[in-house]
């Protein structure tokens, strides 16, 4: 198999594991609904979600480093199938909320794949897969929102986590059989000195940091955004259906049809210089958010533009840790995803606080003072960074 093809399977393979912790969107309404819960209740289920992802990402992904990749992906495949039969028959909103815990706690593998497949590509290339796999995960969060707005809206919303549940399993016999062992690296000391190796190399590579730090606000901005649209558009006052947002996702997948040649554009301008263009161009987008009607029309303009610039920004920040030593490569990622989900989580809780007590305009607010912190990080480090 060429590495191009197996660039391309990791990344569909990517989209059906990534897809698991967004069927929560759209359907966020008819879960509380069922449970019973309020609006800043049901932020809990996707913000423990996205911690617990944060912390599965920074305690199992630098076994990475240490183990068989094929079967720490195998294992951690599994576990998601049995935590999303849970959910699909859970009775009670806690056990309901345990068991999407547990399923971000075991989704590693997309964030381990990058650093695998940049030990089997040359740098030039890096941006290239890098793209490529990140538009596996955007697919997976877009299509993922989709397929459940529709079956939200016209089934019963536990049926998601049931088809979820039959998807995961077919990943987990496809994914192990198109991943080799031949590059998989065995760092040579043992796993409480392998996570304390992670506070060494957070000291070591401050710009990662500083990209992961970025990457949490600007991962935080797009959950609490999609949790409030679909609040809003669901809620009594407007009225539409699950499967409009659904649709609305699908249409932010206009981000997939732009990731790859901006990912090269990237390799060009440089990964610092790149993110400070697109962090600038970001307030724009909220700015036609703040002004959209009640109308699904007005949401058009905004999202397509927020669609296309924040997965770059995510691109550009990967980069930045894709091109330290082989060695150390998954550890940086485990850093780097560990603190854009722990972003994801505070962006849960947040989002769904904002929009209770302030509405639609008090999550703008909230969308935009994270905007303006990523301004000036991206500003100081193109500004210090390399070119």
């Amino acid at each position: 198999m060429t590495v191009k093809r197996e660039i391309w399977l990791l990344a569909i393979c990517s989209a059906v594991v990534t897809a698991n912790a967004y069927y929560i969107h759209p359907i966020i309404r008819a879960v509380a609904e069922s449970f019973a819960v309020s609006e800043s209740q049901v932020g809990w289920v996707p913000a423990l979600n996205q911690i617990a992802l944060a912390l599965g990402v920074i305690l199992l992904l630098p076994l990475g480093d240490r183990v068989n990749n094929r079967m720490l992906v195998r294992v951690c495949l599994m576990a998601q199938v049995l935590a999303l039969l849970v959910m699909a028959t859970s009775p009670s909103f806690w056990l309901f909320t345990a068991a999407s815990t547990a399923l971000g706690f075991t989704t590693v593998t997309p964030y381990l794949l990058p650093a695998y497949v940049s030990r089997r590509i040359e740098v030039a290339k890096l941006g290239y897969a890098t793209a490529m796999l990140t538009a596996g995960v955007i697919a997976g969060v877009q299509l993922s929102r989709l397929l459940s707005g529709v079956i939200g809206e016209f089934t019963d919303w536990r049926w998601v986590y049931a088809l979820a549940a039959m998807l995961m399993a077919a990943a987990s016999v496809v994914l192990p059989k198109i991943m080799s062992d031949e590059n998989t690296p065995k760092a040579n000391i043992n796993y409480p000195a392998l996570l304390r190796s992670l506070l060494h190399l957070g000291a070591q590579h401050p710009r990662v940091m500083i990209s992961a730090t970025i990457q949490g606000l600007n991962f935080a901005m797009f959950i609490a955004l999609w949790l409030a649209i679909s609040l809003h558009l669901t809620s009594d006052a407007i009225g539409y259906g699950y499967d409009l947002v659904g649709y609305l996702t699908a249409f932010s997948a206009i981000g997939l049809t732009t990731a790859s040649s901006l990912g090269r554009w990237a390799d060009r301008r440089g990964p610092e210089r790149a993110r400070l263009v697109l962090a600038l161009i970001q307030p724009v987008g909220l700015v036609l958010l703040f002004f959209s009607g009640e109308h699904w029309l007005s949401l058009l303009p905004p999202i397509a533009l927020l669609s296309i610039v924040g997965p770059v920004i995510d691109i550009t920040g990967r980069m930045t840790g894709l091109r330290e030593d082989p060695a150390v490569r998954t550890r940086l990622m485990a850093l780097y995803v560990g603190l854009m989900f722990l972003g994801g989580g505070v962006g849960s809780l947040a989002g769904t606080w904002a929009y209770e007590y302030g509405s639609w305009s008090g999550v703008i607010a909230l969308l935009m003072v994270l905007s303006s912190i990523i301004c000036v990080l991206a500003f100081r480090e193109a500004k210090g960074g390399r070119h």
